[in-house]
C-alpha cells in the first residue's frame, strides 16, 4: 500500500496527461517516426482516464490522514529516497484544493508540488495559482488529446493522411470508448461545467489572481468545453451516432439558448453541427470508391428504427428554447429526407420521407434562414472551422437544388408581398404585418455566407454557371478545366436561380438581392462571372438608351444611368421642367430607401472592382458610364457622409489598378476633394476637411474620413505622381499629409465618438498611410536641397517627399511623435487588463502601425541624418533612440522604452506587436551609453522588471514559432504567426549578442539573469525556482537547446529551427568568451546542464537544405567546447577534461559495458593500429566526422551571359553595391541593385528601348538571379572557413592546452596522423575550394608542430627504449611520417605560384617535421678513440635511416619543389621568405649528395641572394637609430646569413660564394661602420620598456655576428683555395679595420661584446697572417699598406690577450658573475666562460700562426713577447706599444691548466649523474631544472616526469659544455706551451745581447721585432728570463701538464705533444744555466 501512496511529484492530474498529449500530437499532427508504438503505449495506460472522462481520483480518509502526517512524519516521493517532511501551510493548501475540485488529498497534493516546481515559468503566480492552471491544463491535454484521436479516424468527410496501423489502432480505441458512452458523458459534461460557475467557486477560496491568470484559468475551461464539443463533432463528421447518441443529442440541442446578440456560442455551434453532419447523407454523391462500406455503416439507410426515432423527435416534438435551431434541423432533417427518397434505399422509408414537404414548410415558419443569418453565421467560432462552411453550403444549395417548388412557392410569395405593399404606399395605409420575409432572408443568408470565405475554398462558384456568350472572352470556363464539359446538375439550378431571381425584381427584393450578388462576387472568378451577369442584364445596345427604361434594374446600364441622374440632379439648383419624364424624379435629396438601393449598388460595385481587374479597366474606360467621373462628382455634392464614405471606397477599389490610379491623382485633385488650393481670401478650408470638422464631429461618426484615409491608402500603394497639383500650387502630396495629419491624427483623441470603436478606427486608419509611406521611402541626397519651383511669378518653395517629412516629425519632439507614444502606452494599458473592449482589434492594428513606424525610422535614420549633415539644409533633428528615452506627458517617467519592451509579455494574443518590440529594442541595444540607462530603467521597479523579464522569457519559449523555408507563404494564419513568432525570438537572440558585445552592464546580463549591480563575475547562476533565481533568457535558450538531446536524434532545434539554434550557440559562446560572464557561465552550463557533453555527442550536425546554419551551429558550439577544455585543463579538472576528450577523440565504439572491463587488449589493440586498414573494430573520430561535415568543395555560379547591359560595368556597379551584413559578410545588396538597374532601364529613351524593355527587364531579373546566388556561396564560404577554424582551434586546444598525461604519446600520435592525413585529403582534392586553404595549412603547421615535438618528448622520456620500437623510433610508424611529407609537398606544390603566405605554414610544416629525424644531443664523454671506431662500424640508427628515406622523398620531386622553394626564398612575403629559406637551410644539411647545392648555384638563385644582401645594407642602416623601426630586415638577413653559412660549410659552396663575390659584396655595406658610438649607448642601450625590441648596440651584433660567423665558415672551408678565401676576407677586414679596432679596444664584459672578441679574433688569426700577401699581383705600396694594417691587428690581438689572461682577468671573471643576473639560466655564465677561453685559444692560435709563418726555424723567428718571464701586475690598461711579456704566456698556461682540472672533475660528476639519473634526490633535481628554467617559482609548477626530463637535458647540456672547455684548454696549453718553447729557444740559444747601433735591422727576416719594441735585449735581461722561468716552470706544475695530457690530449689530439714540449722547456732552462 505505501507503495502505491508515494507522491508523483510531477503530478498525476498533469503531467502524465501533458506528456500524453505531447506523443498524440508528435503522432497525429507532426507525424514524427516511431509515434504508433508509444501512442500505443501512452493510449493502454491512460484508458481509464478516457472511460472516465474528467473524473477526479476520489477522497478518502485514508489519504487525507496519510497528507495530515506529512508534517510529521514526511510523505514518500517518487524517485527520491526516503521521506519528505512538507511545511504545514502546503498541506493546508493541498486540503483546500482537494475540497475545491472534490479530489483525492494525494493528487491535490501532487498539483501543488507540481505548481511549486512549475512556478518559474509563471512569474508573479503562488503555487496554488499554477496548481489551477495545471489542473485545467491536464484536463485540456485530456480533451484534446480525444479530439485528435477522432479526427485521425477513417470515414466520410476527410482524411489526415496517417499510416493505416496508426488509423487502425486510434479508430479501435475511439470505437471502444464510443461503446462505453462517451456522447452522453461529453453532452453532461459540457452542461456541467462552465466558466462563470467555476469562477464562483474559485473566487471564494481565493483560486484567482492577476488579471492575466484569470484569463488563462478562463480560456483554459473554455478550450475544454470546446475540445468536448468537437469531439463529438469530428465523430459525427467522420461516422454516425447510433440512435440513443443521436437522440441525446438532439434532447441537448432542446435546451440550448443563444448569447445576447442571438448567436449561438461556439461550444454550442460545434454540437449543433454535430447533428447537422448525423443527419448528413450529401457526401454520397461524391461517389468515392468506398461509397459502399459507408452506405452500409449509415444508420438512416440501415435503421428504420433510427429514422422512425429521429422523424418523430423532430416533427412532433415540444418547442425548443431556440425556435430557430429547432427549424434549422427540421430543413436539414427535411432535406435528408428529400435526398433519401431519391435513392434506391429509400423505398423503404417512404412513410417518412413523404413528410419532407411539411417539414420544410414548418422549418420556414419558424424563420430557417433568419436564424442561420442570425444564429449560425453570427457565431465567432464559424468562420474557424472549414467544415462548419461546408455543411452550410451543402444546406442551402441542396435546398435550392432539392425542392425547386418551395422555391418557386418563396417567390410567389415575395412577389405577392410586393403587390401588397405596393398598395399600402399608393393607399398611404401601413402594409399588413402578416408579411413573410423568406426569401429576402434567404438571400441575405447567402450574400452573408459567401461574403467572407477564409480558408478560399471558393464555394460561390457553385452559383456560376459558364454560359454561352462568355466562352469567347478571356476567362473562358477553362477555370477547373470544365470549358468542354457540361456543368453538374446542381451548378445549373443554382445559376438559373441567381438569373431568375433578378428578372423582374419585385422593389422589396432589390437590396437583398444586390446584397446576394455582393456575396456571390467574392473570388477573382465570381466577380467577373458576376460582372458579366450585370452587363449582359443591360439593354441591348441598339435601342434607344433614352430613359434607361427598357434594360433590367440589376444592370450597370441601368446602375451608372441612375447615378448620372443623381449627379445632375443635385449639381443644378432648380429642377429643369422635361426632368419630368425621368424614372427617378429628380427631387433635391435622396430618400432614404433610395440611399439604401445606392449604397447596396456601390457595395457590389466595389467588391466586384475589388476582386476583378478586368471589371475596373471594362468600367473604367466605358465612354457613358465614366464611373470614376461621376462618383467625383457626387462627392462634390451635397449628399449624406454615408453614402460619400461608400462613394470613395468604391473609387479606392478603382485605385487598384496603377494604370486608373495615376489618373484618379489628377482628378481627385482637380475635384478638389481636400481643398489644396485656397481662393485669396478664404478663411475656412473646404472640401472633405470641412465635412471632418463640422458635420461629422458632431454627427460624432466619421465614415468619410475613414474612406478617405482608405482610398488614399490604396492609391499611395501604387503611385505617388511627383507633380500632383503643378500649376495652381507648390506641387506634391504634402497637402494630403498634412491633412492626414494635422486634421486627423492629431486631433483624434479628443474628439467624440458615439461608437467607442471608431476611435481605433479612425487611428488605424490614418496610421496606415503613415506607415506605407515611410516603408516606401528610401532618404535620397536631393530631399535636403532647398528647391524652389515657380508659381504665378513668384518662387515658393518646392514640397519634400512625404516620406521625408514622416522622418523629420519623428525625428523631433513632435506631437506627431508624442501621440504615437501616448497611443503605445494606452494600447499596452488596455492589453494588460486582458478584456475584450470595443474597437480592441482596431487598436491593436494602430499599435502595430505605430512601432511599425519607430522600427522604420530607426532603420533609415542613420541614412537620413547622413545625408542631411552632408547638405546644406538648416534641418535639426535628434535621433529617435534618444527622443525615446524622453520623459512621457501622461506619466510624468521616462519609460516609453519600457512600454515598448511592455509589448513582449503579450506575445502569446499579439504576435506581431512583441515582434516588432523585439525589433525596435534590437536597434536600440547597437548604443553602448543607451544600454546603462536601459538597464536602469528596466530595473528601476522590480514588479516592471519582473514583467519584462517574463516579456522576453515567453517570447523566446514560445513553442509555436517555426523556421520557414526560403519561400515563405502568408496564406496560411497559423503558418505565418509561427514565422512572425520565430522572428521575435531571432530579434531577441540577435539583441542579446549585440549586447554581451558591449561593455557591462548592458541589457543582455539583465536578461540572462546574471548581476547588474554587484560585479557582473560575482553571479551566481541557478535553475530557475532555486534560490528565488527568476527564469531568465538563458534558461530559455537552454531549454531551447536541450530540447531533444537527450534522444538519439539530437537536439530538435538544430533541425526545426536552424538559424535559431545557431544564434542560441552563439549567445552561449559569448557568455563563455567573455572574461565577466565566463566563471558563472561555463560553471553553471558544467554543473547543472551538462551542456557540452550532451551537445558535443551529437556531432556533426547534418541539417539538410541550410548547409550554412548546421555549419554555423558547429562553428559556435566548438569554439565552446574549446574554452571549456582550456579553463578544465587550467583549474585541473581533470575528470571534466578527460570525459570531453574521450567523447571528441575515442576511436574505439562505446561499449555498454562497465568501464573496468576495457582491459589491456583494448589499449593495445589502440597502439598496433596504426596504418589506415585496421580500421575493422573502429569507428570514426568525432573531430574527423566534424571535419567530414565541412564539404571543402564549393559551387560557384557561372559567370554572366548579357546581352544588352556591359559586362565590366555591371560588375563594376555590382561591387559598388557591396556591404558587410551583420555577420560580417560582405555581401552585395540587392534592393539597392534592383534599383540602380531598374533606374538604368527607365532612364532609356525612344521607340526602341520600349520595344526591349521586357527582355531589358529579364535580363535585369538574370542579374539579380546571379548576385543572389553569389551571396549565397559567400556566405555558405564564410560559414565553411568559420567552422573550419572553429575546428582548428579546437584541435588546437587539445594539443596545447589538455594535460599531457591524458593523452599518452602513442595516443598523441596516431590522432595527429589521422587528422593530417584526413586534412590533406580534403584540401588535395580536384574540387577543394582555394579559400579554406589557407585555415588548413594553419591547421597542419600546428598538428606538424605537436607531432614533432610529441615525437620529441617520447624519444626524451623513453630514452632507455634505443630501438626497442622496430617500426620505427617513435610509436607513429615510419610509413606515416612518409605519408604525411609527401602530402604536404603535394599541398605545397598544387598552391602553384600565389598563396606565399600560405605557403608560409606549409614550410613551418615542413621544417618540424625534418626536425623529427634530427638527432638528440649526446653527451660528450671524451672517450674519442674507441667511440670513433664504433660510430663507423655501428648499423644505421632510426634517426638516420628516416633522414635518408626524408632525403629520397623530398628529391623525388626534383626540380619543381626546388624551384617554389628557393623561388620564395628569394622574392615575397617576409615571413614567407625567411620560412623558404629556413628550409632550405634545413635541406642543404641533410642533402648528402649536394643535389639542392648544385640546383641553387646552377639556377642563379644562390647569385641572386649574394647580390640581395648589399641591397639590404641601406634597410639595415635604418635599424641602427635610436628609434626602434620594423625590424623585418633584420630577420631576413639573419635567415639569408644562416643559409649562405650553411653553403659555406661544404668548400664546394664556399667556392661558388666567393666567385660570386660575397666577401666583396659585405665589404661594400656601409652598416658595418654604424657601431654605435655613445658608450653609455653602448653599454646600456635603450631599452624598449617591453623588452623586445633590442638595443641599437644589439641590433648591431646582429647584423655582424652573423657576417663574422659567415667569414669564419669561409675560411675553414676553403681549405684548398685558402690564399684566395684568406685574401678576400682580409680585405673585409681592411675595409672596415676602424670598426674593428674599436669591438678589439673594447673594454665591455657582456655576452655580445665576448662573441664580438671570439669570431673577429678567430678570423684575425686565420686571415691576418703575412703569408696571405704572397701574391704577384699585389703592389709594393699596396704591399705595406696591408702590412700595416696586419701589424695593428697583431698588436690589438696581443693586447687583448695581455687583458684577458694577465692584468683585468680577475675582473672578467668577477664581471661574468655579476652581469649574469639570478633570475637568467646558467647557460649563459657558461657560454660567456667558453666565450672568455675561446678569445684566448683564437689568440693564442694567432701567435703560432705568426711564429709558424716566420720562419720554420727558431734562429729566424718573429718574437711577439718580450723576454720577461715575471706575471704583469700593473692593473692599468697596457698601451699598445708595450710588448706583451713571456711572464703573460706562462701566466695564461698556470691558469688555464688550474681551470683544466676544475672542469674535469665538474665533467666528471655530471656524467656520474647522468648514469644514475633516475636515482638522483628531488633537490638535485629541482637544482638542475633551475638551470633551465628562469624565475623562481617556475620549477614547482613541472609535473615530475617532465623535471627528469629537464634535468636529463640540462646534465648533457653541462657534459657538453665541460667538453668544450676542456678542448679549449687542452688548446691553449698547448699553443702556450710551443710559444714559450719558441721563444725561449730563440732568446736563450740565438740572442745576442746588441747594442745601441745594431737597432736598424736589415731584410724583412731579421726585422723580427718591428712594430713590436724589441729594439734591444740586454744580457741582464735574458738571465732575469731564464732563472723567471725556471722558478714557475717547476717539477709539480710539469706534472700537472703531463697529466693534463694523460686526461685528454692523448685521446683527442697531439699524442706526447705536451711531453716532448715540457721535455725542451726543461732542457732549454737547464741547458742556458750550463
Amino acid at each position: 500500500m505505501a507503495a502505491q501512496m508515494a507522491v508523483n511529484s510531477g503530478a498525476s492530474l498533469w503531467g502524465p496527461l501533458k506528456e500524453l498529449w505531447e506523443t498524440v500530437e508528435g503522432a497525429i499532427w507532426r507525424r514524427q517516426p516511431e509515434s504508433v508504438h508509444l501512442l500505443d503505449l501512452q493510449l493502454k495506460k491512460h484508458k481509464p482516464y478516457f472511460l472516465s472522462l474528467f473524473k477526479n481520483p476520489p477522497k478518502s480518509t485514508e489519504q487525507r490522514e496519510k497528507v495530515r502526517k506529512a508534517s510529521t512524519e514526511g510523505i514518500s516521493i517518487q524517485g527520491q529516497q526516503g521521506a519528505r517532511l512538507l511545511p504545514e501551510q502546503l498541506l493546508t493548501e493541498a486540503f483546500i484544493l482537494s475540497d475545491l475540485f472534490d479530489l483525492g488529498e494525494l493528487a491535490a497534493l501532487e498539483l501543488l508540488l507540481a505548481g511549486e516546481h512549475q512556478q518559474p515559468h509563471f512569474p508573479g503566480l503562488t503555487r496554488g495559482l499554477v496548481a489551477i492552471l495545471l489542473y485545467w491544463d491536464g484536463k485540456r491535454c485530456v480533451a484534446n488529446s480525444l479530439r485528435s484521436l477522432i479526427q485521425s479516424r477513417h470515414g466520410k468527410t476527410f482524411t489526415l493522411d496517417l499510416g493505416a496501423d496508426l488509423v487502425n489502432l486510434t479508430t479501435h480505441f475511439t470505437d471502444e470508448l464510443m461503446a462505453h458512452g462517451l456522447t452522453k458523458q461529453i453532452l453532461s459534461l459540457v452542461s456541467d461545467i462552465s466558466v462563470t460557475r467555476e469562477f464562483e467557486r474559485l473566487q471564494k477560496e481565493r483560486g484567482l489572481g492577476n488579471e492575466k491568470h484569470r484569463k488563462e484559468v478562463s480560456d483554459l475551461i473554455k478550450e475544454c468545453r470546446q475540445s468536448l464539443a468537437e469531439c463529438l463533432f469530428s465523430w459525427t463528421c467522420q461516422s454516425p451516432l447510433n440512435k440513443d447518441d443521436t437522440l441525446a443529442l438532439i434532447g441537448h440541442l432542446e435546451t440550448v439558448t443563444a448569447e445576447a446578440d442571438g448567436s449561438l456560442d461556439s461550444v454550442n455551434l460545434a454540437l449543433v453541427m454535430a447533428l447537422l453532419y448525423c443527419l448528413d447523407i450529401s457526401f454520397l454523391e461524391q461517389g468515392t470508391e468506398d461509397r459502399e462500406d459507408l452506405l452500409q455503416a449509415l444508420p438512416l439507410l440501415t435503421e428504420k428504427q433510427y429514422v422512425s426515432a429521429v422523424h418523430s423527435r423532430l416533427v412532433d416534438g415540444n418547442v425548443w428554447k431556440l425556435p430557430g435551431l429547432q427549424a434549422v434541423v427540421r430543413l436539414a432533417w427535411a432535406l435528408s429526407l428529400r435526398a433519401l427518397s431519391q435513392l434506391p434505399q429509400g423505398a423503404a422509408l417512404v412513410e417518412f420521407t413523404e413528410a419532407d414537404e411539411a417539414l420544410a414548410d414548418q422549418a420556414l415558419l419558424g424563420g430557417v434562414f433568419l436564424f442561420l443569418t442570425e444564429g449560425i453565421l453570427g457565431s465567432e467560432g464559424f468562420r474557424q472551422e472549414e467544415f462548419y462552411t461546408r455543411r452550410l453550403h451543402a444546406l442551402i444549395t441542396d435546398f435550392l437544388a432539392l425542392m425547386p417548388m418551395k422555391m418557386k412557392q418563396l417567390r410567389n410569395r415575395a412577389d405577392e408581398d410586393a403587390r401588397l405593399i405596393h398598395m399600402a404606399l399608393q393607399m398611404g395605409s401601413e402594409p399588413p404585418p402578416s408579411l413573410r420575409k423568406d426569401l429576402e432572408h434567404l438571400m441575405i443568408l447567402i450574400g452573408e455566407f459567401y461574403w467572407k470565405d477564409p480558408f478560399g475554398l471558393e464555394l460561390a462558384l457553385d452559383f456560376w454557371c459558364p454560359s454561352e456568350s462568355l466562352q469567347h472572352t478571356s476567362l473562358t470556363g477553362s477555370f477547373l478545366g470544365v470549358a468542354l464539359q457540361r456543368p453538374p446538375h446542381k451548378q445549373v439550378v443554382l445559376s438559373k436561380f441567381v438569373r431568375q431571381m433578378g428578372e423582374l425584381l419585385p422593389a422589396p427584393l432589390y437590396i437583398p438581392y444586390l446584397r446576394m450578388l455582393k456575396g456571390l462576387a467574392c473570388s477573382p472568378q465570381s466577380s467577373h462571372y458576376c460582372f458579366s451577369l450585370l452587363k449582359s442584364n443591360g439593354a441591348p445596345h441598339g435601342e434607344n438608351l433614352q430613359g434607361g427604361v427598357s434594360g433590367s434594374p440589376v444592370s450597370w446600364e441601368h446602375l451608372f444611368h441612375s447615378l448620372m441622374l443623381y449627379h445632375e440632379s443635385l449639381r443644378k439648383d432648380v429642377p429643369s421642367a422635361d426632368s419630368a419624364q425621368y424614372r427617378h424624379p429628380p427631387i433635391r435629396g435622396i430618400t432614404p430607401r433610395e440611399m439604401d438601393g445606392l449604397t447596396a449598388f456601390l457595395q457590389l460595385l466595389t467588391t466586384i472592382t475589388t476582386w476583378s481587374e478586368t471589371a475596373r479597366l471594362a468600367l473604367c474606360e466605358h465612354p457613358q458610364w465614366t464611373p470614376v467621373v461621376v462618383m467625383l462628382g457626387l462627392l462634390q455634392c451635397s449628399v449624406p457622409p454615408v453614402l460619400k464614405a461608400h462613394l470613395l471606397h468604391a473609387l479606392a477599389a478603382f485605385a487598384k489598378s496603377p494604370e486608373i490610379a495615376a489618373s484618379l491623382w489628377q482628378s481627385l485633385e482637380y475635384a478638389q476633394v481636400l481643398q489644396t488650393v485656397k481662393a485669396p481670401g478664404q478663411r475656412q478650408a473646404g472640401g472633405i476637411e470641412m465635412e471632418l470638422n463640422e458635420i461629422e464631429s458632431s454627427c460624432e461618426e466619421y465614415p468619410l474620413t475613414r474612406a478617405f484615409c482608405q482610398l488614399i491608402s490604396t492609391l499611395v500603394e501604387t503611385s505617388l505622381p511627383v507633380n500632383l497639383g503643378a500649376g495652381l500650387r507648390a506641387p506634391g502630396f504634402d497637402p494630403y499629409l498634412a491633412f492626414l495629419r494635422d486634421a486627423v491624427f492629431l486631433p483624434f483623441p479628443t474628439r467624440a465618438y458615439r461608437r467607442p470603436a471608431e476611435k481605433w478606427e479612425v487611428a488605424e486608419a490614418v496610421l496606415e498611410v503613415f506607415h506605407k509611406l515611410l516603408r516606401g521611402y528610401e532618404p535620397q541626397p536631393a530631399d535636403f536641397l532647398l528647391e524652389t519651383v515657380e508659381l504665378q511669378g513668384e518662387q515658393v518653395p518646392a514640397h519634400k517627399p512625404p516620406g521625408h517629412s514622416l522622418m523629420y516629425h519623428l525625428l523631433n519632439d513632435s506631437p506627431t511623435l508624442s501621440l504615437c507614444l501616448s497611443l503605445l502606452e494606452e494600447g499596452v494599458r488596455q492589453l494588460d487588463t486582458y478584456a475584450p473592449f470595443p474597437g480592441k482589434k482596431q487598436l491593436e492594428s494602430a499599435v502595430l502601425h505605430c512601432l511599425g513606424l519607430l522600427d522604420l525610422a530607426l532603420q533609415k535614420e542613420v541614412v537620413f541624418m547622413e545625408l542631411l549633415r552632408e547638405s546644406p539644409a538648416s534641418l535639426l533633428v535628434s535621433p529617435l533612440e534618444q527622443l525615446l528615452q524622453g520623459v512621457s506627458a501622461q506619466t510624468r517617467r521616462a519609460d516609453h522604452i519600457i512600454n515598448i519592451g511592455r509589448y513582449l509579455y503579450h506575445s502569446s494574443s499579439n504576435p506581431e506587436a512583441a515582434f516588432l518590440s523585439a525589433k525596435i529594442l534590437r536597434h536600440m541595444a547597437r548604443y553602448p551609453n543607451i544600454q546603462s540607462r536601459l538597464v536602469g530603467d528596466f530595473t528601476h521597479d522590480p514588479a516592471v522588471s519582473d514583467r519584462l523579464l517574463a516579456g522576453f522569457v515567453e517570447c523566446l519559449d514560445n513553442e509555436e514559432a517555426q523556421e520557414e523555408g526560403e519561400k515563405t507563404d502568408d496564406s496560411d494564419p497559423e503558418k505565418r504567426v509561427a514565422r512572425i513568432r520565430h522572428e521575435t525570438q531571432i530579434h531577441i537572440l540577435n539583441l542579446l549578442i549585440t549586447s554581451l558585445e558591449l561593455k557591462g552592464p548592458n541589457l543582455a546580463l539583465y536578461l540572462l539573469g546574471y548581476e547588474v549591480k554587484k560585479p557582473v563575475s560575482s553571479t551566481n547562476l541557478q535553475d530557475p525556482g532555486v534560490l528565488g533565481c527568476p527564469r531568465s533568457c538563458l534558461h530559455a535558450i537552454l531549454s531551447l537547446l536541450q530540447r531533444g538531446s537527450e534522444r538519439r536524434t539530437g537536439p530538435i532545434l538544430t533541425q526545426q529551427a536552424p538559424h535559431l539554434a545557431q544564434l542560441c550557440y552563439q549567445v552561449i559562446y559569448q557568455l563563455c568568451v567573455c572574461s565577466d560572464t565566463s566563471g558563472p557561465t561555463m560553471r553553471y552550463l558544467r554543473t547543472s546542464q551538462d551542456f557540452l557533453f550532451s551537445h558535443l555527442k551529437h556531432l556533426p550536425f547534418i541539417v539538410t537544405g541550410n548547409e550554412i546554419a548546421a555549419l554555423s551551429q558547429m562553428s559556435w558550439l566548438m569554439k565552446t567546447a574549446a574554452i571549456e577544455l582550456r579553463v578544465t585543463s587550467l583549474n585541473r579538472q581533470r575528470s571534466h577534461t578527460q570525459r570531453l576528450l574521450n567523447l571528441l577523440l575515442d576511436d574505439q565504439p562505446h561499449m555498454q559495458h562497465a568501464d573496468g572491463e576495457m582491459g589491456m587488449e583494448d589499449e593495445s589493440r589502440s597502439v598496433s593500429g596504426f596504418l589506415h586498414f585496421d580500421t575493422v573494430s573502429k569507428v570514426r573520430r568525432k573531430l574527423l566526422s566534424v571535419l567530414d561535415a565541412i564539404d571543402f568543395s564549393q559551387e560557384v555560379p557561372d559567370s554572366l551571359q548579357l546581352d544588352f547591359f556591359e559586362r565590366a560595368q555591371i560588375e563594376q556597379v555590382i561591387s559598388n553595391c557591396e556591404h558587410v551584413n551583420e555577420q560580417g559578410h560582405a555581401v552585395c545588396n540587392i534592393k539597392l541593385l534592383h534599383r540602380v538597374l531598374v533606374a538604368e532601364v527607365n532612364a532609356l529613351q525612344g521607340m526602341a528601348a520600349i520595344g526591349q524593355r521586357p527582355l531589358l527587364m529579364e535580363e535585369v531579373n538574370s542579374i539579380l538571379q546571379q548576385v543572389v546566388e553569389r551571396n549565397q556561396v559567400r556566405r555558405c564560404l564564410s560559414a565553411k572557413r568559420h567552422a573550419l577554424q572553429s575546428w582548428r582551434s579546437l584541435v588546437e586546444t587539445i594539443l596545447t592546452a589538455c594535460p599531457a598525461e591524458l593523452m599518452p604519446a602513442d595516443q598523441r600520435q596516431l590522432i595527429i596522423r589521422d587528422l593530417l592525413l584526413d586534412l590533406h585529403d580534403k584540401v588535395l582534392a580536384e574540387d577543394a575550394a582555394v579559400e579554406l586553404m589557407p585555415i588548413v595549412a594553419g591547421a597542419v603547421f600546428t598538428l606538424t608542430a605537436h607531432l614533432s615535438q610529441s615525437v620529441l618528448s617520447e624519444q626524451q622520456q623513453g630514452a632507455g627504449l634505443e630501438g626497442g620500437a622496430s617500426s620505427g623510433f617513435a610509436s607513429i610508424a615510419n610509413s606515416a611520417l612518409h605519408l604525411i611529407l609527401r602530402k604536404l609537398l603535394n599541398f605545397i606544390l598544387c598552391t602553384g605560384g600565389g598563396f606565399q603566405r600560405l605557403r608560409a605554414h606549409l614550410y613551418g610544416s615542413l621544417l618540424y617535421y625534418l626536425q623529427i629525424a634530427q638527432k638528440p644531443e649526446e653527451p660528450h664523454t671524451l672517450r674519442t678513440g674507441a667511440c670513433m671506431w664504433e660510430r663507423l662500424t655501428a648499423p644505421e640508427d632510426g634517426f638516420s635511416k628516416l633522414q635518408r628515406e626524408n632525403l629520397a622523398i623530398i628529391e623525388s620531386y626534383g626540380t619543381a619543389l626546388m624551384e617554389v622553394v628557393c623561388r620564395d626564398a628569394c622574392d615575397g612575403h617576409e615571413i614567407g621568405r625567411m620560412l623558404a629559406l629556413a628550409v632550405l637551410d634545413r635541406v642543404l644539411l641533410i642533402d648528402r649528395q649536394s643535389q639542392w647545392l648544385v640546383y641553387l648555384c646552377n639556377s642563379g638563385y644562390l647569385r641572386v641572394l649574394v647580390e640581395s644582401v648589399s641591397q639590404d645594407d641601406s634597410a639595415l642602416q635604418t635599424l641602427l637609430l635610436p628609434q626602434p623601426p620594423l625590424l623585418k630586415p633584420l630577420y631576413i638577413y639573419e635567415s639569408k646569413m644562416a643559409l649562405l653559412t650553411r653553403v659555406a660549410k661544404s668548400p664546394q659552396g664556399a667556392v661558388e660564394l666567393l666567385s660570386c663575390g660575397l666577401v666583396s659584396q659585405l665589404a661594400e655595406c656601409q652598416v658595418f661602420h654604424m657601431l654605435p658610438e655613445n658608450d653609455s649607448l653602448r653599454v646600456l642601450g635603450q631599452r624598449d620598456p617591453s623588452g623586445f625590441i633590442p638595443s641599437p648596440l644589439e641590433r648591431y651584433r646582429q647584423i655582424l655576428l652573423p657576417t663574422l660567423r659567415l667569414l669564419q665558415v669561409i675560411l675553414t672551408s676553403t681549405t684548398t683555395h685558402h690564399q684566395q678565401g684568406a685574401a678576400q676576407v682580409l680585405q673585409w677586414l681592411i675595409v672596415h679595420s676602424d670598426t674593428i679596432q674599436s669591438i678589439l679596444r673594447s673594454h665591455d664584459v657582456s655576452m655580445g661584446s665576448l662573441q664580438e672578441l671570439s669570431l673577429l679574433t678567430a678570423i684575425i688569426s686565420k686571415a691576418a697572417v703575412p703569408g696571405v700577401l704572397d701574391l704577384g699581383q699585389i703592389n709594393s705600396a699596396a704591399l705595406l699598406e696591408f702590412q700595416g694594417h696586419i701589424g695593428r691587428f697583431q698588436r690589438q690581438c696581443l693586447s687583448l690577450l695581455v687583458r684577458l689572461a694577465g692584468t683585468e682577468r680577475a675582473r672578467y671573471l668577477k664581471q661574468i658573475e655579476e652581469s649574469v643576473s639570478p633570475g637568467d639560466a646558467a647557460e649563459k655564465r657558461e657560454e660567456m666562460e667558453v666565450a672568455l677561453q675561446q678569445i684566448c685559444a683564437n689568440v693564442m692560435e694567432y701567435c703560432q700562426s705568426l711564429l709558424l709563418q716566420s720562419s720554420s726555424q727558431a734562429q729566424f723567428t718573429v718574437c711577439l713577447f718580450s723576454p720577461s718571464a715575471t706575471e704583469p701586475t700593473d692593473v692599468a690598461v697596457p698601451s699598445v706599444s708595450r710588448v706583451p711579456s713571456l711572464g703573460l704566456v706562462l701566466l695564461l698556461l698556470k691558469n688555464t691548466t688550474a681551470s683544466f682540472f676544475q672542469y674535469h672533475d665538474t665533467h666528471t660528476q655530471s656524467m656520474a649523474k647522468l648514469e644514475r639519473l633516475q636515482q638522483l634526490a628531488p633537490e638535485e633535481l629541482r637544482e638542475l631544472c633551475q638551470g633551465l628554467v628562469s624565475g623562481t617559482g617556475g620549477v614547482e609548477k613541472i609535473p615530475s616526469v617532465q623535471r627528469s626530463v629537464l634535468a636529463k637535458r640540462r646534465l648533457i647540456q653541462l657534459i657538453n659544455n665541460r667538453a668544450k672547455l676542456l678542448a679549449l684548454c687542452s688548446y691553449i696549453v698547448e699553443t702556450c706551451l710551443f710559444a714559450i718553447w719558441r721563444h725561449l729557444e730563440y732568446y736563450l740559444l740565438y740572442c745576442t745581447p746588441s747594442d745601441p747601433k745594431e737597432s736598424l735591422l736589415p731584410e724583412y727576416r731579421d726585422a723580427r721585432g718591428v712594430g713590436l719594441g724589441l729594439s734591444r735585449v740586454s744580457q741582464q735581461e735574458l738571465e732575469q728570463l731564464q732563472t723567471d722561468v725556471a722558478s714557475s716552470f717547476t717539477e709539480p706544475f710539469q706534472r700537472k701538464l703531463l697529466e693534463v695530457e694523460a686526461l685528454y690530449t692523448k685521446a683527442h689530439s697531439h699524442h706526447t705533444f705536451i711531453q716532448a714540449l715540457t721535455r725542451r722547456i726543461r732542457g732549454l732552462v737547464r741547458h742556458a744555466k750550463n
